[in-house]
């Protein structure tokens, strides 16, 4: 597993982004996180070593994990990434988005019915933006899609966009000011999963925990480990489900 963030930097746009943890970090170091800028690792995917081997192994890239990979600013930069992805057929890139309206708007000429070694996944947290962006997910040409509900912060309803999904990750919020997660938006998504038979994960806790009308209030550094605990997550039937790959 690697990381790739070939440039930094965020602007708030969906209502998930309240307490974004990247946005915190960089106001503790006194860092602009509206400053979008191309970081060192750029061409970490194509650099190579003295004997000609790429320096990054093969295997999962999560790629702008601290970024969005469709944001604005990074349209005259993208296309050298796609050429880097479509080099490295011996990774599997995966990005997060909270910006699919502008996919279209980005891909790469090739592009087709999608890359092989590429999973999208796409970000929701509520209602609302599940209706908006599922929407829009569900016509898209991409061979891996996943959603991710994290932070989750009210109840969902996405069984009727699950068609072609591969995983939906659910997680909840870690912030003083955290917005709580109830346990039974973890368990309602869950079933719409099992019913869809596409993969589910737990990922985190909120640092505020509904269970049973029970709230508790957990430690940032025990969210995935209480997460886990729940031993909910369920894999899907990968024999009724063909276009199924093993993502995180």
């Amino acid at each position: 597993m690697a990381m790739w963030n070939p440039w930094r930097g965020c602007k708030k746009c969906s209502d998930g982004c309240l307490y974004c943890y990247i946005h915190k970090g960089d106001a503790k170091r006194g860092i602009d996180t509206g400053i979008i800028e191309k970081t060192k690792d750029f061409f970490k995917p194509a650099e190579l070593l003295k004997n000609g081997n790429f320096k990054m192994k093969s295997g999962m890239v999560y790629t702008c994990f601290s970024t969005d990979f469709l944001i604005e600013e990074a349209d005259a930069w993208r296309p050298e990434c796609w050429q880097m992805m479509k080099q490295r057929q011996d990774c599997t890139f995966l990005f997060l988005t909270k910006r699919i309206h502008r996919f279209m708007d980005c891909i790469p000429d090739d592009w087709g019915d999608g890359y092989e070694n590429v999973v999208v996944c796409c970000t929701i947290e509520n209602q609302k933006n599940a209706d908006y962006k599922l929407a829009i997910f569900n016509r898209l040409p991409i061979r891996h899609k996943c959603i991710t509900a994290q932070p989750l912060i009210e109840d969902i309803d996405m069984e009727c966009y699950l068609d072609g999904i591969e995983l939906v990750v659910v997680g909840g919020e870690s912030d003083k000011d955290a917005r709580p997660l109830d346990y039974a938006w973890v368990l309602n998504i869950r079933e719409q999963c099992i019913r869809k038979n596409v993969s589910f994960e737990f990922r985190q806790c909120g640092t505020h925990f509904i269970k049973d009308g029970t709230e508790y209030k957990l430690q940032t550094k025990d969210l995935c480990a209480q997460a886990r605990k729940a031993n909910i997550n369920y894999q899907a039937n990968s024999s009724s489900n063909s276009n199924s790959m093993n993502t995180p």
